[in-house]
């Protein structure tokens, strides 16, 4: 899986992870910070955070067109410097008045426009590592594994979050003072990625772009015209595409972060409590690479023994954790969001081998029928959410009764299996979508398209606020069967064009 990647890939996807972390750990609270600080409704938190979210997106555009002239390198150390201002705004402490939430607007737009600087130009440089001739076979894999890195950050962001902000309280700190500390350890997550990007610059420098000053920029573009329009043509199919996507996905941060908090059973015990320890899931990811390594045939004797030891050694942790349980625990909304990095991180590898399998056969899908399958995954996730939602409260009933016999729970296991299926979505849309575009990407305007993939990202995002607005007096399974119909449409959209899609990569 590992094996024959160019290096400068793993200390990318380091630098990149370290971000993600911060950026994770303030976003899982978010939401809730909006109305608990604020007093916002339901709609209008959704607003502003689908707007950040829009920002956090739109930006790369920007940041794309900036380092198509200055170099890929400098925006990435820019975007870096800028997202610390922001967090370090955000972390202060300021209550919950009109100069809060002007420094706070402030703080987001910072935090938008750096992660715009970094985001798209690191995925760029990726990309590039790529262009050379014994590494290009290794394009979607390698886009997997930085992916997977991503959500190594994310995972153990809610953990973070919940923790830090409990730790605060314990101090002294009243509860939306202490929402503050989670936005902080953004800050410290940033100095570690920028360690690691100047620490292990060697492996990557020769795709930072720029030139030297007084030189013009040289690009080797060997595309025709027409080869060129058909390449633009099929990435905005593939950008419209998209904008529904997230616009579904990232419900995760708002309407299913409301359902875990307001229709989800607070407390679990037993096994079931096990699920929500960051270090019981980390187990079994370790498990899961494991038992890969042992049955690889390129494995040695020696690493499928260190495999068996991983192997036994996890389990026995695991067995240990179980005995250890009394009582039930707590379960805390922002918890949810760890289920989807840990999806990621422990399918990468199930992803790969049944696409490795299939590309030594010649039966892989391209990309964008990849995308166009993700689409309809998505969708079923959607119909899964609404069956669950059948006979439960309207949200707006639901606040009324909070507390007392007529409210209507559910089993934490729904939203934990809607976040499977969303993730397999997830997996065959989000990375191969980043491939797709650093392939088929005129070189000349790679930075820019790189850019409108996270427009598309951040319209889709912008749209999420639709969930927020749905959240009210309407039955909840209309709430979901919305996403259903959305992903179904836009699948459908891309089948009819896969031909066109698929031309273009020839």
């Amino acid at each position: 899986m590992f094996k024959g990647q160019p290096k400068g890939l793993f200390a990318l996807a380091l630098a990149n992870t370290g971000e993600r972390f911060g950026y994770y750990t303030m976003i899982a609270v978010f939401a809730l910070f909006l109305r608990a600080n604020f007093g916002l409704e339901a709609g209008t938190a959704g607003f502003i955070y689908s707007t950040f979210l829009a920002l956090v997106y739109f930006f790369p555009l920007i940041g794309g067109i900036l380092a198509d002239k200055f170099g890929f390198g400098k925006m990435v150390t820019s975007g870096i410097i800028i997202m610390f201002l922001g967090y370090l705004l955000l972390s202060v402490p300021l209550g919950g008045g009109t100069v809060a939430l002007v420094t706070m607007l402030a703080a987001l737009l910072l935090i938008g426009f750096g992660t715009g600087l970094f985001k798209g130009n690191l995925q760029v440089m990726v990309g590039d590592l790529y262009n050379e001739p014994q590494y290009a076979a290794k394009r979607d894999s390698g886009f997997s594994l930085f992916y997977m890195a991503i959500n190594i950050g994310a995972l153990f962001a809610p953990t973070a979050a919940i923790k830090i902000r409990e730790w605060a309280i314990s101090l002294g700190f009243d509860g939306n003072a202490a929402y503050h500390f989670s936005f902080a350890v953004a800050c410290v997550s940033l100095i570690v990625s920028i360690a690691i990007y100047y620490a292990f610059r060697s492996w990557f420098k020769h795709v930072e772009g720029g030139t030297k000053k007084g030189e013009k920029a040289q690009v080797v573009d060997n595309l025709t015209p027409e080869q060129t329009k058909k390449r633009m043509v099929a990435l905005f199919l593939v950008f419209a595409v998209v904008i529904f996507f997230w616009m579904s996905f990232h419900q995760n941060g708002l309407t299913l972060t409301y359902f875990a908090n307001e229709f989800t059973e607070r407390s679990a015990s037993g096994i079931a409590s096990m699920p929500f320890n960051v270090w019981n899931l980390v187990a079994v990811i370790a498990i899961v690479y494991a038992l890969f390594s042992i049955f690889d045939k390129e494995t040695s004797q020696k690493g499928k023994w260190i495999g068996t030891g991983v192997v036994a050694l996890a389990c026995a942790y695991l067995v240990w954790q179980y005995s250890r349980l009394s009582g039930s625990i707590e379960i805390s909304a922002p918890i949810f969001q760890h289920f989807n990095p840990f999806y990621v991180v422990a399918l990468t590898p199930v992803s790969m081998a049944i696409f490795g399998s299939l590309a030594k056969k010649g039966k892989e899908p391209s990309a964008p029928r990849k995308i166009a399958y993700g689409m309809l995954v998505a969708a079923v996730a959607f119909g899964f959410m609404a069956f669950a939602s059948i006979g439960l409260n309207t949200p707006a009933f639901q606040e009324t009764v909070r507390g007392t016999a007529q409210e209507t729970l559910v089993s934490p296991y729904w939203l934990i299996t809607v976040y499977l299926i969303l993730t397999f979505g997830e997996l065959l849309l989000s990375p191969m979508g980043i491939s797709f575009v650093s392939k088929v990407a005129p070189p000349k305007y790679k930075g820019m398209m790189m850019g409108m993939w996270f427009v598309a990202t951040a319209l889709g995002n912008f749209l999420v606020q639709v969930g927020g607005h749905l959240w009210g007096n309407i039955p909840l399974w209309v709430v979901w069967a919305v996403f259903l119909g959305v992903c179904v449409i836009s699948a459908i959209f891309m089948f009819s064009m896969m031909k066109k899609l698929e031309d273009a990569t020839k």
